[in-house]
């Protein structure tokens, strides 16, 4: 007999917090893990949810205190006008959940823990120097001039056309899961995340029947569209706490966006993961969870 299938479910959270960000749109936290433990703030990547990232920060929830929530037009969070998706208002987003976070949960210590466009947000965000004990970014999309520039605009092209194609509706949430086995750049993923990434990207059509992408497809092509302009403007000498960039295996072909190799930035502790593409929470959760541990234990928790 086969091994039974590996179902994950997610927990109630012990409580949520409802942030406006803007006169349009309201963000969600929510709290898991160890209320009395060091606190770590979770968001995740273009069109994804931070409960995908599940496998992984269900690891961490004995220890931390963990507060997590979807960017705006993603995960729980209602969709709001397009002509406000772009990474300028996520900035603005970021900083105002930080605030929010030490007004509604009291304020302490607090690691940022963000994957893809929400680790290039934190990079960009004002709040980077004072509002953070520490910085762990998993895979942030950034480029240099030059050659690697053009490399990067062209793969964010086709990355932006293959999310423009994407079909928006499912008549259930098994025949999305059923065809992401046939895409090459979720071939890694770890058992059961088809099924979760399916439960935690889809919403039912409100009115209707079926199931649509939470993140709308315009909405996650048009975040691509302008990955270039901000991935050349980060100055990793700007940052004023502690900072770990975990990478993909620069050496596999990319799933996504190209990955930099950051090891010859010295004010970066920098690592990345052997064969493992952008997608490295979902393939690796605990091989990601156990490089990040070996990093906190050197950030402050009081």
């Amino acid at each position: 007999m086969g091994a039974e299938p590996i179902v994950w479910r997610l927990p109630d959270p012990l409580s949520t917090h409802d942030v406006h960000v803007d006169g349009d749109t309201v963000i969600t936290l929510r709290r898991h893990g160890n209320p009395d433990g060091p606190r770590l703030v979770l968001s995740h990547g273009n069109g994804l949810a931070i409960d995908l990232y599940y496998p992984f920060w269900s690891l961490l929830a004995d220890d931390f205190d963990l507060i997590v929530y979807d960017l705006r037009n993603h995960g729980w969070n209602d969709v709001s006008p397009l002509d406000r998706h772009n990474i300028p208002t996520l900035v603005e987003d970021h900083d105002r959940i930080l605030e929010q976070i030490d007004a509604h949960y009291g304020k302490k210590p607090k690691v940022g823990v963000f994957h893809s466009v929400a680790a290039l947000v934190a990079l960009l965000s004002a709040a980077r120097g004072s509002g953070w004990s520490g910085l762990v970014l998993f895979d942030p999309p950034l480029c240099k001039p030059g050659r690697s520039y053009e490399e990067f605009e062209e793969a964010a092209s086709r990355a932006a056309g293959f999310a423009r194609r994407r079909t928006e509706r499912f008549r259930d949430t098994e025949d999305f899961s059923s065809v992401l086995p046939l895409f090459p750049p979720f071939k890694f993923f770890a058992p059961g995340v088809f099924e979760l990434m399916a439960k935690t990207t889809l919403r039912e059509v409100a009115g209707g029947e079926g199931y649509e992408l939470r993140c709308p497809r315009d909405y996650e092509a048009q975040m691509i569209d302008y990955a270039g302009v901000f991935a050349v403007a980060v100055d990793f000498t700007s940052l004023h706490c502690p900072t770990k960039v975990i990478g993909a295996d620069p050496t596999l072909p990319y799933s996504y966006l190209p990955t930099l190799d950051l090891s010859d930035i010295l004010t970066v502790d920098y690592d990345f993961l052997p064969e493992a593409t952008h997608f490295l929470q979902l393939e690796k959760p605990w091989e990601c969870s156990t490089a990040m541990r070996e990093f906190l234990k050197n950030i402050p928790q009081n």
